[in-house]
């Protein structure tokens, strides 16, 4: 029997390492001793990157490269402003790096303390990869069919549970 292609509805695990375009590491699976899973076909990774991941099979490895296009978008420098400190608690320390969830206008987003002084603090609302053209270097591990459970959620389950056990995003 052959092995099984990354398809719609099949649970691929993999290991990846993922660097900006200086070459700097940003993430690595392997190090952190945790594959990835996901569930193809469902929006759980960028459309890019499953495309490319189509029709693999374990033991195959592979190098993706996305442009800012392609994931997180490019840096808008509109949504970096600057607030009163009096708009924060006086009691919260706040540093430049530091991120916390504020309200924008579509509802809570994350943003990044650019830097802060006694009356003004500067944050940025961009996602921190925004603008950064990112390689994915890839090791697929397995590739096996969805269970009833994960298709209802949409993503990978652990072991043995049942779809019973889980509400069905789709309805």
């Amino acid at each position: 029997m052959s092995q099984l292609a990354i398809d719609t509805s099949h649970v691929a695990t993999l290991h990846y390492v993922l660097a900006d375009e200086r070459g700097r590491t940003l993430d690595d699976s392997r190090a952190r001793q945790q594959p990835l899973e996901y569930l193809h076909g469902h929006g759980n990774l960028f459309p890019a990157l499953e495309s490319a991941l189509a029709a693999r099979r374990s033991g195959e490895r592979l190098s993706v490269t996305l442009a800012p296009d392609e994931t997180y978008g490019e840096r808008d420098e509109a949504l970096v402003g600057v607030s009163s400190r009096s708009a924060f608690p006086r009691d919260q320390e706040l540093k430049a790096g530091q991120r916390f969830q504020a309200q924008g206008p579509d509802g809570p987003r994350t943003v990044t303390v650019v830097a802060t002084d006694d009356a003004q603090v500067t944050v940025d609302a961009n996602h921190p990869l925004a603008g950064e053209t990112l390689t994915y270097d890839i090791e697929i591990l397995a590739v096996r069919e969805a269970t009833r459970a994960e298709l209802a959620k949409g993503h990978p389950l652990p072991p043995g549970t049942s779809h019973t056990e889980v509400e069905d995003r789709k309805r």
